[in-house]
């Protein structure tokens, strides 16, 4: 009995100063792996998704620059067509003054056929009228008459050849106007429905590839580690929080400083193409405004206000300057989108369909130049 205690306590002694043997903590070749596998299937993922949010965003800009390119199309036939009514117009006008002169001297041919008929016969020779005379007086009083009527009404027949000359050429011009005007009217009646049709494209190809983007980016974000998110998150802050209000940078009372301080009194406005303000805006109809505010009148359309001033290198940038967007060739239509520059390398415009007038980077690939006008 004694020594089957003994045996015990000898056992208890060994098992405390020996403890069973513990699990490795470090990880097994299997969860080194697996956690390996995990990373390539987690950065597949992301590669996967922002790939296609790339597509989708690069869908969304294709449609953007095709619906403005129409809409910028329509916005310069209706500057043609203005500029086809003030021709007719004149035209007409000059039509008109040419149609009362003409009527001004018939009326005085009309007056010469009637003393002819109701006195002097200017049809018959010279020397048959002095001979129907009386006396020597007499036959010279009507000799003196008679060349002064004829040369009176040779000047007033003149007279109403050029004024019915001067009158078809009107006519022709303002027949030329007209159809001139007709033709502008037609063409942007045609780029009007074009720019409709790719508008409806766009919102509904808008909203379906804006689901996508929302869900991609989540997969996204997904991927994406804590710190990587955040780091994002703050980068967006700032540039959000870069002109809030009382951060505006007010340099003075150039033109283009009106300009850049009014635009920015804008901002949140809905995009709405062709409009001009005040309740919403289209990229040229803001600037359009924006410059009108400086007391500098540009027309409401991206291929006129390019040429609306000198071009400025971008390293000579001045708040108000425009920026175009697009590709720069003979053709002015390849020219879609305009904003306005406020400083640091940002800009406000008014970007597209179911957007909003809001600040945004100036540095886009399209970029092809910048305007100061005057």
């Amino acid at each position: 009995m004694r020594s089957v205690r003994a045996g015990f306590l000898v056992a208890c002694a060994l098992a405390t100063l020996c403890p069973p043997a513990q699990a490795d903590p470090r990880p097994s070749q299997d969860d080194v792996a697996e956690a390996r596998e995990a990373v390539r299937d987690k950065n597949k993922a992301l590669g996967s998704a922002a790939a296609r949010l790339a597509s989708a965003q690069g869908e969304l800009d294709r449609l953007a620059a095709e619906t403005e390119r129409l809409v910028e199309a329509y916005n310069g036939e209706l500057v043609r067509m203005a500029a086809a009514r003030q021709t007719a117009d004149a035209a007409r006008a000059r039509l008109t003054g040419a149609e009362s002169e003409v009527a001004t001297a018939r009326t005085a041919v009309a007056v010469i056929a009637a003393e002819t008929y109701g006195g002097f016969d200017l049809s018959k020779p010279m020397m048959t009228v002095l001979l129907d005379g009386g006396g020597d007086s007499d036959t010279l009083h009507r000799a003196s008459m008679l060349e002064q009527m004829s040369g009176e009404r040779a000047m007033t027949l003149e007279r109403l050849r050029q004024a019915e000359e001067v009158a078809a050429i009107f006519r022709t011009q303002a027949d030329q106007a007209l159809g001139a005007q007709r033709s502008a009217t037609a063409r942007a009646e045609t780029l009007k429905e074009a720019a409709e049709r790719a508008t409806r494209v766009q919102e509904r190809e808008t909203a379906r590839l804006m689901r996508e983007k929302r869900s991609l980016t989540k997969q996204v974000d997904a991927a994406r580690s804590r710190a990587e998110r955040l780091a994002r998150e703050r980068a967006a802050a700032r540039v959000r929080t870069s002109f809030r209000a009382g951060a505006v940078p007010v340099r003075g009372s150039s033109g283009g400083d009106i300009a850049a301080n009014w635009v920015l009194t804008q901002l949140g406005k809905p995009y709405v193409w062709a409009a001009d303000g005040p309740a919403s805006y289209d990229c040229s109809g803001l600037t359009m405004r924006a410059w009108e505010q400086a007391g500098v009148r540009i027309d409401h359309w991206t291929g006129t206000q390019w040429t609306s001033g000198p071009h400025v290198p971008m390293s000579q940038l001045r708040r108000g300057d425009l920026l175009f967007f697009g590709r720069i060739t003979s053709d002015p239509g390849t020219i879609h989108h305009v904003g306005m520059y406020i400083g640091r390398g940002l800009m406000v415009h008014a970007p597209q369909t179911g957007d909003v007038v809001r600040i945004a980077s100036m540095w886009r690939s399209d970029l092809v130049g910048a305007t100061r006008p005057s």
